[in-house]
């Protein structure tokens, strides 16, 4: 039973979602609350199969071979799985009231709720061809998304996101291919598939493949230099954009290099080697630059992408040192930081549909008329710097430890990237704080006398992600116990 459970929580999303442009609602309160029990539906049913986990799979279509869409659900899968049910209904519930100022509301929540169980479908995927092929259909769902405005910003920002994400499946099509001949089997297992009699001298082809996969699914992990697509996204809704930047697209890129890094090309094999260097030295520079580009931007919703760059980098660096303690600082950043950056961006989005405002300039004195909205956003941006306490510090300290433990010469120099970036996080973040608690002497806060909080459909989802910061941060031992446990292939 609970194996039919696996490709129903992917598949009853899907049909949800595309129910709702043909059902002839008389009320836009009935729409809301079908999308808000379907999906809460769906996330409960995820819950129950992530605290009785099935002990096999269930196969879709078998096509030849050993090639099928098949899905189960391992440790890896869980905490991706886990993550994506618990925050999709809350994101939900926020755009509810955000798309009440928004057209073509029907066509907005139908792709919405189709990404949720797309999302679902590349978390539980058993092998690597389910991944990819739900990887490709993550791009095509979430395109109609970017460009739901129709402005011309929206227009070439969603080609932007479907030509770089295009492209980049292109290249992870290729170790695909490569795992599927040279590879003892599709599925994932940790350790890698590769099967030693056939790579024989193929070593260094197979190094070049891996990276090739590597910034094919990095490009939806925004890595440098593929990573312009990610800013420009933010034309589209802050619902949008929140999934974007925080759960569903750049997360499934950094749990898809997780996925091929150590279930199937194996950290074995690339452990030490140039590609392993590589990667290392663009990820760090990565981590810099997402964090350099958000002191100077001036427009919040920009900003906060570019620190996603930065952040979606440190979930890289953790995977690419290729130790278990640095899978496991992985998935602490990948969970982590979707609480930390879904507040900014929902706090963000509240503020431009409260008011309109966009550029950072503009929230002069906002601190005192949006007390909660704000009160929110400094908790978050105070997560985001890695103050102790609170969830970031946990996830970044991990990350450092996990650096020093693995003895690489350059996972040192990337211990100190991620002090740069504490630091240049604080500057880009209390820059934002600062200016709407302290507007300067003399403001007039009755030029901003229509400013205030949104209703509660807004203010819940952001008082939970602010509570899951705190729990997160003061009782991290658990998480971060199973995080471990994860990689070490013992859950």
């Amino acid at each position: 039973m609970n194996e039919m459970l696996l490709s129903f929580v992917v598949i009853f999303p899907m049909i949800a979602g595309i129910c709702v442009p043909w059902i002839p609602w008389k009320k836009r309160a009935h729409m809301l609350v079908f999308l808000e029990t379907a999906v809460l539906i769906n996330s409960a049913l995820m819950w129950i199969l992530l605290f009785y986990r099935p002990a096999g799979g269930v196969t879709l279509f078998h096509f030849t071979g050993n090639l099928t869409i098949a899905f189960e659900l391992d440790g890896l899968g869980s905490v991706f799985a886990g993550l994506v049910s618990f925050l999709w209904p809350l994101a939900t519930l926020y755009s509810f009231e955000y798309m009440t100022k928004e057209e073509n509301e029907k066509l907005f929540f139908m792709f919405y709720t189709i990404t949720y169980g797309v999302t679902l479908g590349i978390a539980l995927a058993d092998n690597i061809l389910t991944m990819y092929c739900f990887y490709e259909l993550l791009t095509l769902v979430t395109v109609p998304l970017v460009m739901h405005t129709l402005t011309r910003e929206a227009i070439l920002a969603s080609r932007k996101y479907m030509y770089y994400s295009i492209g980049g499946a292109a290249f992870a099509f290729i170790g695909m291919i490569f795992i599927i001949i040279y590879g003892t089997t599709t599925d994932f297992v940790l350790g890698g598939v590769l099967d030693p009699k056939k790579i024989a001298d193929m070593g260094n082809i197979l190094l070049i493949v891996y990276v090739f996969t590597f910034f094919g699914f990095g490009v939806k992990a925004a890595i440098c230099p593929f990573n312009s697509w990610l800013p420009q996204a933010g034309v589209a809704p802050t619902p949008v954009t929140a999934l974007l930047h925080a759960v569903a697209v750049v997360k499934s890129g950094a749990f898809a290099i997780m996925r091929v890094t150590y279930y199937s090309f194996g950290t074995e094999f690339l452990r030490g080697s140039f590609a392993q260097y590589l990667l290392m030295a663009v990820v760090m520079f990565t981590i810099v630059y997402g964090c350099s580009m958000a002191l100077k931007e001036t427009h919040l919703k920009r900003r906060l992408a570019y620190s996603t760059i930065s952040n979606l980098s440190y979930i890289l660096f953790g995977a690419v040192l290729m130790t278990p303690l640095g899978l496991a600082a992985a998935l602490s950043h990948m969970v982590f930081h979707a609480f930390m950056k879904i507040c900014s961006f929902f706090c963000a989005g509240a503020i431009m549909h409260q008011t309109d405002r966009h550029y950072i300039h503009e929230l002069d004195g906002f601190g005192r008329k949006m007390p909660k909205v704000f009160a929110i956003f400094t908790v978050s941006a105070l997560a985001l710097m890695g103050v102790p306490g609170l969830c970031g510090f946990i996830s970044k300290w991990n990350l450092v430890v996990a650096a020093i433990d693995s003895k690489n010469v350059l996972s040192f120099f990337g211990a100190g990237c991620l002090l740069i970036s504490a630091l240049l996080t604080a500057m880009y973040m209390l820059t934002i704080v600062i200016r709407a608690y302290f507007p300067g002497e003399g403001f007039d806060y009755e030029s901003i006398s229509d400013v205030k909080d949104p209703n509660w459909m807004m203010i819940v989802p952001l008082v939970i992600f602010v509570a899951g910061m705190f729990i997160f941060g003061l009782h991290s031992a658990p998480f971060v116990d199973l995080f471990l446990r994860i990689a070490q292939g013992q859950f």
